[in-house]
């Protein structure tokens, strides 16, 4: 008899729920806690990348939910002891950037609150976030192991940072230092390279009379201080100037004396050759002062003002003071020519586009390259496979041109730096345990608590290890390296390099076997989602309108690893046809075949029908092993639909009329096995639909209740 359920067209929304909920309660998301009709012993691992607690989740999650999930249920299915252990992100800057814009809403400032207060409330925001996210995680089909989940602010994982943090002082690849960091005006904090990004900005380019010079700068606003001129030594257009001269000179506020420096890190062909350096306020500047151990004064505040330097002009924004000050240059005299149409690349903070100011500021650094050199070495050994070669080209680039790293950031969110700072010399002291108080041991200056917190990479850099309990975790032991970190491409560099440096560095081995990188997951037409466009794609929206199933098969299907994909909710659409095709069939089968006799010996055509089912599976396994599931997705979509239900179907309803006994026997073994082989290969791809049909099959083909721990389709 039909069960009464496939009377009706299949109904994502009323299945998907209490599957999960079943799924969950079975315990078998917990490797442990596996039946015992299969052996395992072979562990596969995947680390989830934390999502942000801070907002919902994006079509980008959808995706890396989507691959992780396949790539666990068919090492599950395959009888590997496999765990998926998730966890969530407290994301350091990028949440309290989010809860800086709620607080805006209600006219309130982070600057007017006391610090715990701030944190307090973070905290309690993003714990809300955070149960919300984990609810949307399971509506995607998530099957982790949620009785290992793991928050990055957990005492378990602060404790594992504050060791590595110590290990980094003790072996010298740690310093605090005064130098230049990208300093963001708006959220008062530096940030990393990685977090400035580069807009192409057509400016004024200024050109000024700086005694017998022409100085060339987009920038006239920092100038107010600078008192060195630089040229490069091999430069004849002033090989007549020396090292040292002293020049007399009428600049912005009135006479000054200039020094002439030579230096190699000038272009000659930028410009006029010649330039004068603001050391506070430029890399490059920065560097030559350092060289040739100048002073140097900072011009602009922390909020982007100008400070008393500047005369007149103190305390203005620095593009209100850039045209007023250009201006009484002109009345000077001192002003050449404007440029107007001068193209170049203008250094932004990633979150809010304000202008970075470079500024001077002493931060906890670590010590890169001798990381960098092991990491790649390990890459280079194929300790660990980066799976998209231009992913491993960039990687290389990257690393082996790396700069240390500032992990120091002026926020309040995150893990507290352990470390006590001196307000006399400034000089800083690794104190994981709280124990030095009183005086500075360098100048005797009173210590003070550290008030900054780590880069949030810093702490997820940590994070295979972290979650896995190193060092003496069981879990660490049995599941460390991971198998796979599937992850976006978009940071290689943010999470995955630094991952692979400090895991090696802490634990001595690569944090993962594999990466595969997947691109950006954009809308029908191309564009990059955003709010501001209007199309960005709700994962879940899209789930309760077509299913689970159809959306995981749409992120899926033709989405080559490390490309960005477009989504249409129309190609969504069609696999939600699709799972009503593979319910239909179901139907079919339990309408037409009453009993199985899986002994029945298979005819020539029905033998040659078998074969084809058990290449689809080689193939589709292969696949799979080799972290191809846009490929497998395909084979399986066009077997079901073209082969399974157009031809195996077809020809067989005359065989079930006129066939003799032995033929619809060879048959209905045949569409049976066929089809139950074809759930346990779609089932990483499409989990709901598959597993409810699959309750209810024949017994004979099942040796487990639930599909999600139903054996693999042997592979001959």
């Amino acid at each position: 008899m039909v069960p009464e359920k496939f009377l009706k067209p299949y109904d994502p929304a009323a299945t998907e729920p209490s599957l999960y909920t079943q799924w969950e309660q079975s315990g078998f998301f917990n490797p442990d806690k596996l039946p015992d009709q299969i052996e395992r012993t072979e562990p596969f691992t995947i680390i989830m990348p934390p999502p942000n607690a801070n907002g919902s989740l994006h079509a980008g999650h959808a995706l890396f939910v989507t691959l992780q999930d396949i790539m666990i249920r068919f090492a599950r299915m395959r009888g590997n002891k496999a765990l998926w252990l998730p966890g969530a992100d407290h994301a350091g800057f990028e949440t309290q950037v989010v809860y800086e814009k709620k607080l805006e809403k209600e006219g309130r400032s982070r600057f007017e609150m006391e610090p715990r207060q701030l944190y307090n409330e973070i905290l309690e925001f993003t714990l809300a976030n955070k149960s919300f996210m984990e609810g949307q995680l399971r509506q995607l089909g998530a099957s982790c192991d949620w009785s290992r989940e793991l928050f990055t602010l957990d005492e378990r994982v602060i404790k594992t940072v504050y060791g590595t943090f110590k290990k980094l002082g003790e072996d010298g690849l740690l310093y605090r230092g005064k130098r230049i960091v990208n300093w963001c005006p708006k959220h008062q904090t530096s940030l990393s390279n990685l977090e400035t990004i580069y807009q192409t900005r057509t400016e004024p380019f200024y050109y000024f009379q700086y005694g017998p010079f022409v100085i060339g700068t987009s920038r006239p606003e920092t100038k107010f201080g600078d008192k060195y001129v630089v040229m490069h030594p091999d430069d004849e257009r002033y090989a007549q100037y020396s090292e040292g001269q002293k020049i007399d000179l009428e600049w912005i506020n009135g006479p000054i004396t200039a020094t002439v420096l030579k230096d190699e890190a000038i272009d000659m062909s930028f410009g006029t050759g010649v330039m004068t350096i603001t050391p506070w306020h430029d890399a490059t500047d920065f560097e030559i002062a350092k060289r040739h151990t100048l002073d140097y004064e900072q011009i602009i505040d922390w909020r982007g003002k100008l400070l008393p330097v500047a005369g007149e002009f103190a305390g203005m924004n620095i593009k209100e003071a850039r045209p007023k000050m250009v201006e009484k240059l002109k009345e000077k005299g001192l002003l050449v020519k404007i440029d107007e149409k001068y193209t170049h690349e203008v250094p932004v903070c990633y979150k809010c586009e304000r202008e970075i100011e470079p500024q001077i500021k002493a931060q906890w650094f670590v010590t890169m390259e001798p990381l960098a050199k092991k990491a790649l070495a390990a890459v280079d050994a194929g300790d660990v496979r980066i799976l998209t070669e231009n992913h491993n080209k960039i990687f290389h680039n990257w690393l082996e041109n790396i700069q240390d790293w500032n992990i120091s950031r002026q926020i309040v969110w995150g893990i507290p730096i352990p470390a006590k700072l001196c307000s006399k010399c400034d000089g800083g002291f690794v104190d994981i345990d709280d124990t030095m108080h009183g005086v500075c041991p360098k100048c005797g200056g009173k210590l003070v608590q550290d008030p900054d917190t780590f880069d949030t990479w810093f702490s997820s850099g940590q994070w295979p290890f972290a979650t896995l309990g190193y060092p003496d975790s069981p879990d660490f032991k049995e599941f460390y390296p991971t198998s796979v970190m599937e992850t976006a491409a978009d940071i290689l560099f943010f999470w995955v390099a630094r991952m692979i440096m400090l895991g090696l560095y802490r634990t001595g081995d690569v944090p993962f076997r594999n990466v595969y990188l997947h691109g950006i997951v954009r809308d029908a037409k191309g564009r990059k989602m955003s709010k501001s466009k209007g199309n960005v794609i709700s994962p879940l929206e899209v789930s309760n309108e077509y299913g689970t199933d159809a959306l995981r098969m749409g992120l899926i299907v033709g989405n080559t690893a490390g490309t960005d994909m477009n989504l249409d909710p129309r190609k969504i659409g069609a696999y939600k046809k699709f799972a009503n095709k593979i319910w239909n069939i179901a139907r079919f089968l339990l309408e037409n075949i009453d009993e199985i006799d899986i002994t029945a010996p298979f005819t020539a055509t029905d033998s040659e029908r078998r074969a084809q089912m058990q290449a689809i599976a080689q193939d589709v396994t292969d696949d799979l092993e080799n972290y191809r599931p846009y490929l497998a997705a395909e084979k399986l979509y066009h077997y079901l639909w073209d082969v399974f239900a157009s031809d195996l179907l077809e020809e067989s309803k005359p065989i079930f009329k006129t066939g003799t006994p032995e033929e619809v026997a060879s048959r209905k073994r045949l569409l049976m096995q066929n089809f139950a082989d074809s759930l346990k290969l779609l089932h990483p791809f499409m989990p709901f639909v598959t597993e409810e049909i699959w309750q209810s099959l024949p017994a004979v083909l099942r040796t487990q209740d639930m599909l999600m721990v139903e054996r693999w389709p042997i592979v001959k």
